[in-house]
């Protein structure tokens, strides 16, 4: 039973005047069910970071109510429907803004290139989304894991040419009225790297994938122009963060490159 007579101090005004652009819970694990491109619900644990805006005369927010959205019914949501959570936060704490920030390990099912043989591959995906001042955004990141192979070192070397395992980072806002999910960027990622990686190989996908590599060097600029040229032309895209990182495997640095455009 609700006891009415205890004072509600987080209600009480504030006389300092200063307006908190972002307060609520952060770092918070919590079972979730992506829904893929494909419709398909994907099980996962997210880590949620929950704010909205503080009036000026409002001494706090209610925590609680953040972790209560949580725990209404299922967390289930997709790209598509990931703003309407956010949403539930601006109604729930009575705020003209509000921000969800997602984190969460996605998994595709991939097929090696001979053997047939199936197996997950995760990657770390990241959803924000922000209501400001009734304005909506969503902006989609996926760090996509992926096999790079030296052009310098193939061009001088007799036996073959140093390659290593890299990151390829996408951030990406889709324009109005339109969508770019998960999957759209990781095709993307792998298509212009070296290789792309599997969890399980047999011998014979290892020397599809090894060969494969060979046969496209790329300097992690090449990586990034190679894809933002695609993001250029894609219409569905209005702006873009894109990363390459090479964890180099003759040096104890990694070499790095990024492209950012708001078009």
């Amino acid at each position: 039973m609700k006891n009415t007579l205890l004072p509600d101090t987080q209600n009480s005004k504030d006389l300092r005047n200063i307006v908190i652009n972002h307060v609520g819970i952060k770092d918070i694990l919590h079972p979730i069910n992506f829904v893929n491109r494909d419709n398909e619900s994907h099980p996962s644990v997210a880590n949620f970071t929950m704010t909205v805006k503080l009036p000026e005369n409002v001494k706090g927010t209610h925590m609680s109510r953040f972790v209560e959205i949580l725990n209404d019914d299922e967390c289930n949501f997709s790209v598509d429907s990931f703003m309407d959570l956010v949403q539930r936060v601006a109604d729930r704490l009575d705020s003209s803004d509000a921000q969800i920030i997602v984190e969460f390990p996605f998994f595709r099912n991939k097929k090696a290139p001979s053997s047939g043989v199936q197996s997950l591959l995760d990657y770390k995906a990241t959803l924000t989304g922000s209501i400001v001042d009734g304005k909506s955004e969503l902006t989609i990141k996926v760090v996509v894991p992926v096999t790079s192979l030296c052009p310098c070192s193939k061009s001088i070397s007799k036996y073959g040419a140093h390659n290593q395992r890299s990151h390829i980072t996408i951030e990406a806002k889709a324009s109005e009225g339109e969508t770019v999910y998960l999957e759209d960027l990781i095709d993307l990622a792998e298509k212009k790297a070296s290789s792309e990686l599997y969890a399980i190989l047999k011998r014979d996908d290892e020397k599809i994938v090894t060969e494969r590599a060979y046969e496209n060097p790329a300097f992690v600029e090449d990586i990034v122009r190679d894809i933002a040229v695609e993001l250029n032309s894609n219409k569905k895209i209005d702006y873009y963060c894109l990363e390459s990182e090479n964890f180099e495997s003759i040096h104890n640095h990694s070499a790095y490159a990024s492209i950012t455009k708001q078009k």
